[in-house]
């Protein structure tokens, strides 16, 4: 495992992040989540992604959190970064959302009780809120930190130019955030048409990236053009079965000839290409199984640099 500083902070994250979106709510099986937190670990990862919405329902996977620290995994509470997040609604009423005072603390303060701790590492707030003064939020974010709530904060889903505002909003109040969260992968680089990367490390801010894999299609598992049971685009979420269509599917298979190419799968190229991105401090991944994690985890078994000819070759594909 390799570790990089979260921007100019003094924290290290292992370039590889296991996220608790999909697969630790109600009806996933508790030894399952165990497993894969414990097969993480066991890999080097030593932070975990979660989010005060994050189940369903709302909020359970921060509860299965707490479950597997109390079922042995506390004793490693100093070697590990806990993350959550807070901005989406997670409770009805005009205070379950947002970047105001009221929604981030009292929301931080339901996610402690959840977890069953005294702070959380690190505290992002989870979207921009455009309908509450900057200035609040970065009050908010830096009276988190000054009352010991969480040791850092971070930012997600935030432009170039709102992490700029923001981060001279905190510094101004004696807080420098350390990461901004963003989706990319070889097929969403919409953070390159904002300069989002370069921003950040010129801000001293590291980037988090999820969806590395753009929801699985960056794996093998649709390459043939079938959709497997259980699979995103079989559930219909977030990912669509009227996605995958031929001309996808096309590209797809040009990326596994280049992935195959470097001695490596698609999903592995896919990895490596989002740990490639200038400030990227982490890459947060999902999975169903400790198989899964496992899988991800061989990634660091192959070369995972680029050549300019094989950036360009991949780039002529997205």
């Amino acid at each position: 495992m390799e570790y990089r500083r979260a921007g100019r902070s003094g924290l290290y994250l292992s370039v590889l992040s296991l996220g608790f979106w999909h697969n630790f709510g109600e009806s996933s099986d508790y030894n399952e989540m165990k497993n894969m937190v414990y097969a993480a670990f066991s890999g080097g990862i030593n932070s975990f992604d979660l989010a005060n919405n994050y189940g369903p329902p709302v909020g359970e996977a921060e509860r299965n959190f707490a479950r597997i620290m109390k079922d042995g995994f506390h004793t490693h509470r100093d070697e590990i970064v806990i993350a959550t997040k807070a901005g989406y609604e997670s409770w009805p009423g005009m205070f379950g959302k947002g970047g105001s005072k009221k929604h981030l603390v009292a929301s931080l303060d339901r996610s402690l009780k959840r977890l069953e701790l005294d702070y959380v590492d690190i505290f992002y707030h989870h979207v921009p809120d455009h309908s509450c003064p900057l200035e609040e939020t970065a009050d908010a974010l830096a009276y988190i930190v000054n009352s010991g709530r969480a040791l850092y904060v971070a930012l997600s889903k935030y432009s170039a130019v709102e992490a700029e505002i923001l981060t001279e909003l905190l510094e101004d109040r004696g807080v420098h955030p350390i990461l901004n969260q963003t989706r990319y992968s070889i097929l969403d680089r919409k953070s390159d048409s904002d300069n989002l990367f370069i921003k950040m490390d010129e801000l001293g801010i590291g980037s988090a990236i999820f969806s590395p894999l753009a929801q699985g299609l960056l794996t093998d598992k649709y390459l043939n053009g079938d959709v497997p049971v259980n699979s995103r685009a079989h559930e219909n979420r977030y990912l669509k079965e009227n996605d995958i269509t031929q001309g996808l599917l096309a590209r797809l298979n040009e990326l596994k000839r280049i992935a195959t190419q470097r001695g490596q799968k698609l999903s592995e190229m896919a990895l490596s290409f989002a740990l490639s991105q200038r400030s990227v401090s982490t890459v947060i991944i999902g999975a169903r199984n400790k198989e899964q994690v496992a899988d991800n985890l061989k990634l660091f078994e192959t070369d995972i640099t680029f050549t300019k000819s094989e950036i360009d070759e991949i780039l002529s594909f997205t």
